[in-house]
C-alpha cells in the first residue's frame, strides 16, 4: 500500500537509474538529476499552480488537432544518454508543463528524449535547481526551448538552444507577448497571462 509508512529504500547521497525510481513506493515527488535524488518542493502553492494551469491551458488549446502534444506535471520525462534502457537512465525530471512534437518520444510511463520546449514555473523552494541542476540536463539533452516563469517578479524568460548551446532571450514581463518557433501561430500575452494572478 501507498500509504504505508516504511523507511525509503534509498539515500540521498546515492547514485540511481530509472530502473530503482520504478522501484520506489513513496509518497513524495521526487526527481532524479545524473544519477542523484532532488526532493520536489512541497506542494505548489496556489499562485504557482494557476500560472502553470495557464500556461498549459493556452498551449493544451492551441495544439488541438495537431501533432504536437502538451503535458502538464506530474509526468516523468527521462533523458537519456547512450541507452533508454530504464537501468542506464539517469536523470528523470517532472517540468511543470513541457511540449512534444515527436510521438515516437511518447510512452505509456511519460517521454523519453528531449521534449521540444519545458517550462519551469520558479517556487521560493526551487530556484536554485531550476537554474542550475536542469538548465543543465535540459541544455545537455537537446530540450530546444526552455521557459523559465517568475510568479513573484512576473517575469518570462526563453532559452533557445542554438548550436547545442542556450541563448537566453531577453527579460518578459507584461506587455511583452511569447511567440516560438517551434510552434507557429503561437501567441501568450504576458500581460494576460500575468495579470490572472491578482
Amino acid at each position: 500500500m501507498k500509504n504505508e509508512v516504511h523507511e525509503p529504500d534509498f539515500t540521498y547521497g546515492g547514485q540511481y537509474t530509472y530502473a530503482d525510481y520504478l522501484q520506489w513506493t513513496i509518497d513524495e515527488r521526487l526527481e532524479l538529476i545524473n544519477g542523484k535524488i532532488f526532493k520536489m518542493s512541497p506542494g505548489p502553492n496556489r499562485v504557482h499552480q494557476s500560472l502553470t494551469g495557464s500556461i498549459y491551458v493556452f498551449l493544451f488549446n492551441f495544439l488541438k488537432h495537431k501533432s504536437c502534444k502538451v503535458f502538464i506535471a506530474p509526468f516523468d520525462i527521462r533523458l537519456p544518454r547512450k541507452s533508454k534502457e530504464d537501468k542506464d537512465i539517469i536523470t528523470v525530471v517532472q517540468p511543470d508543463v513541457c511540449v512534444v512534437c515527436d510521438s515516437e518520444k511518447i510512452d505509456d510511463k511519460g517521454v523519453v528524449g528531449a521534449p521540444d520546449i519545458v517550462v519551469e514555473v520558479l517556487s521560493p523552494g526551487n530556484n536554485a535547481k531550476e537554474l542550475k541542476y536542469k538548465y543543465e540536463v535540459y541544455e545537455e539533452s537537446g530540450v530546444k526551448e526552455y521557459w523559465i516563469v517568475s510568479p513573484q517578479n512576473k517575469t518570462f524568460l526563453i532559452y533557445t538552444l542554438k548550436e547545442g548551446q542556450f541563448q537566453p532571450s531577453k527579460l518578459m514581463t507584461s506587455g511583452d507577448t511569447i511567440t516560438t518557433s517551434i510552434l507557429p501561430g503561437f501567441v501568450l500575452d504576458l500581460t494576460e497571462l500575468f495579470d490572472d494572478l491578482d
